[in-house]
């Protein structure tokens, strides 16, 4: 039967998967601690982060029967993802917090940790939050070294006010979904090709059946 069922359900290797899942599980944080509880979008990001996972499982489980169904429940995956970084974008934007360019620093230096774990990413967010605290308070003590007295320094006047925990943990969130995107984006093109040039379950039932009726006769 190997013929005609080929390996399938290995979706824990894959990267898409992977990533996904992390993001799944920074998402559940980050609605505990960010979103309003009686919030709609609580529930939302968090169904929607699970239905990347879920549908990249099961589409990979499917395979075994039809490769039609596996691409279709993938790109089920690809639109709940898309779904949840709009979420993460309106959180930011609602909020009056920063969307980080892909080569700010602090992005650069999360791309360089690759965190791959939850305690992992809590960790980015705060050192990267403790930084930007340190640079707040060092340019508050030079202005006012050079005013010549004590002044508070106004929100407007302080660098990078936006980086909060928050701010940090919405545009990490975004850059690992962003890297799940580009894999799953690939892992649909690969089983859009498969199918095809190999087709599905149905060609290769015809394919062990007709080789079966020839060894016979």
């Amino acid at each position: 039967m190997s013929d005609l069922i080929p390996k399938h359900g290995g979706y824990r290797k894959l990267k898409s998967f992977q990533v996904a899942q992390l993001v799944y599980d920074i998402t559940v944080r980050f609605c505990d601690r960010y979103v309003n509880r009686f919030s709609r979008t609580r529930d939302q990001m968090a169904q929607a982060a699970r239905s990347g996972v879920q549908n990249i499982a099961e589409g990979s489980q499917a395979s075994a029967t039809s490769k039609k169904t596996e691409l279709k429940l993938t790109q089920v995956a690809r639109a709940s993802l898309e779904e949840l970084k709009l979420d993460y974008e309106d959180f930011l934007r609602q909020n009056n917090l920063l969307t980080l360019e892909p080569k700010h620093p602090a992005l650069m230096r999360f791309k360089a940790q690759k965190p791959q774990t939850v305690d992992a990413f809590a960790a980015w967010v705060a050192e990267e939050h403790r930084k930007n605290t340190g640079e707040q308070r060092q340019t508050r003590i030079n202005k006012d070294t050079r005013a010549g007295k004590d002044k508070i320094v106004s929100v407007s006047e302080r660098p990078c006010q936006s980086l909060s925990s928050s701010c940090l943990a919405a545009n990490g969130a975004l850059s690992l979904l962003n890297l799940a995107c580009y894999f799953l984006n690939r892992q649909v093109e690969r089983l859009a090709q498969d199918f095809e040039n190999e087709g599905g379950f149905t060609e290769r039932l015809y394919k062990v059946r007709t080789a079966k009726r020839r060894g016979r006769s």
